[in-house]
């Protein structure tokens, strides 16, 4: 099969989904319907669970995550600073474990502003923190990451988005295509040494087992805040961790 018929099947599919919330459920507002299938077998438990019960504590980890990871997203939509409010109250009340919390926590955000977070917080954010959290409580080891650094591509709207890490750890800068609207024509001297830090720090952990910053553990959150200048902080995005610190990621149901 062409490789082409079935992207367009994918995407056809994703359009379809919405038809169909009452079978769906969450999944019909998620980019794609493509994901691990807690089946019993192959899979048998959430990840998070199997993390949790000491399956990777044998396995040294980095996880990690961009700082505005669904504005990529946002942006592939035409929505940049245009999210409806109607979508934006949809989002929170599908995804936020309290979104009255959400809104109380952020006063100043608008429609778009909520929108972002929810989305970058429910799919990518809170699940990476909660990766690291459970390999630690499992007896494993993690060290946790978040990118800050601004795409320099599209006059910098894009923001540390998604996708954004992955050029910067290959050294993967000027191949045009998605990565040239990320990085730029010409990307400035300051992601090229951004880059130069995170192959290094994946090399190191790769031969030794340690990229270059503390592990991290449950009372300090030790985080490689990465970006022109690059520190090591208790993790950065503290008020999504409050807001979803009690919330479960468990497998999304579907109804039908």
């Amino acid at each position: 099969m062409d490789p082409e018929e079935l992207t367009a099947a994918a995407d056809a599919t994703g359009t379809r989904m919405r038809n169909w919330l009452d079978r769906w459920g969450p999944v019909a507002h998620t980019p794609t319907p493509y994901s691990p299938v807690v089946d019993g077998d192959v899979l048998p438990v959430p990840p998070w669970q199997a993390l949790r019960d000491g399956a990777g504590r044998d396995v040294e980890l980095i996880a990690g995550h961009n700082r505005d990871e669904f504005r990529l997203f946002v942006a592939m939509a035409g929505m940049i600073g245009s999210v409806p409010g109607e979508l934006a109250d949809l989002t929170l009340r599908i995804f936020a474990p309290d979104p009255d919390a959400y809104r109380a926590a952020h006063p100043d955000a608008g429609a778009s502003e909520l929108f972002e977070r929810v989305k970058s917080d429910w799919l990518m954010r809170m699940p990476s923190l909660r990766l690291t959290e459970d390999q630690v409580r499992g007896g494993g080891r993690a060290h946790l990451y978040e990118l800050t650094l601004p795409a320099p591509g599209q006059d910098g709207v894009l923001g540390a988005c998604h996708g954004l890490d992955i050029p910067l750890v290959f050294g993967n800068l000027d191949s045009g295509g998605m990565i040239g609207q990320l990085l730029g024509a010409d990307p400035p001297g300051s992601v090229r040494a951004v880059s130069a830090a995170m192959q290094r720090a994946w090399t190191s952990f790769a031969h030794t087992g340690d990229p270059g910053w503390p592990a991290f553990d449950l009372d300090g959150r030790a985080t490689w805040v990465i970006d022109t200048e690059q520190l090591v902080l208790p993790y950065p995005e503290e008020t999504s961790r409050a807001l979803w610190a009690g919330h479960e990621f468990g497998a999304l149901p579907l109804r039908g």
